[in-house]
């Protein structure tokens, strides 16, 4: 076995500053996508960028506060300057048109062969209220807590086939 890396070792200092902000999933339609990321989640939209030059549209999301809500900017550029100087974004973008066209296909979920992107990952109070609100709610499950060699953990499918691994307190007792 190789030697493992020291991670202790502080960053370089010229790092200092840096925020891991956002990572993108392209959507064939984003109000299905916005409502399932929104009500099915809980994420709080926070910003809005409509790429004319380019015909796509960025939706920003996030989990928020009630009082980070309430202090949200109502102004587009306020909007973006606070999402872009926080951490955990999920950004959807939606390329015009491809939720009308019958031809569209989707997009690669990067879990099909070739395997490439794997999935995003949410972390919840109670896994086991959490899974039951969303068998409720009609999610599609790929792996539920009880299944397979790693329990305490959820596997869930977005409207565009995207997994997300649900993890809660107890999820470590699954791992080991």
């Amino acid at each position: 076995m190789s030697q493992r890396p020291d991670f202790t070792q502080a960053p370089d200092p010229e790092t200092h500053g840096y925020v891991f902000n956002h990572v993108m999933m392209r959507v064939r339609d984003p109000e299905i996508a916005l409502d399932f990321y929104t009500r099915v989640l809980g994420m709080t939209l926070l910003a809005t960028l409509d790429i004319e030059r380019f015909s796509f549209t960025n939706y920003y999301l996030g989990y928020a506060s009630d009082e980070a809500r309430a202090a949200a900017p109502s102004d587009q550029t306020g909007q973006l300057q606070q999402m872009f100087s926080r951490e955990s974004v999920l950004e959807l973008t939606h390329n015009w048109g491809t939720e009308s066209d019958d031809d569209f296909a989707g997009y690669h979920d990067g879990n099909s062969d070739p395997k490439g992107y794997g999935h995003i990952c949410i972390n919840v109070p109670d896994l086991g209220a959490a899974c039951a609100r969303l068998e409720r709610l009609g999610v599609t499950f790929t792996k539920k807590p009880d299944e397979g060699g790693m329990k305490g953990l959820a596997f869930i499918k977005d409207p565009d086939g995207y997994m997300i691994e649900v993890i809660g307190p107890e999820t470590v007792a699954g791992l080991g």
